[in-house]
């Protein structure tokens, strides 16, 4: 299972996305911002939280607890839909 860190850099490059345009929604600057992707720096929580967000993936997703990157909710509305079809 790939880390956290693997994770963040995979989305932000799976999304076409710079550091910079990370660090500017996270409101850190760049400099920061590849500290986190390199491991150098802890990611803070709340920066964890504005990922998940901007992403949409859950936090289990991206700390590694669950690989799939889908939010509870819809997993959990994908569950009550098939529920319902029987």
């Amino acid at each position: 299972m790939r880390t956290m860190i693997e994770k963040i850099r995979g989305l932000r490059e799976d999304n076409d996305l710079t550091q910079q345009q990370l660090a500017d929604v996270l409101g850190t600057s760049q400099t920061m911002y590849a500290r986190y992707e390199r491991g150098a720096n802890e990611v803070p929580l709340r920066h964890i939280v504005t990922l998940c967000k901007f992403y949409n993936v859950s936090a289990d997703y991206l700390l590694g607890t669950t690989p799939n990157p889908l939010k509870k909710q819809k997993t959990a509305s994908l569950s009550i839909a098939k529920t319902a079809r029987k």
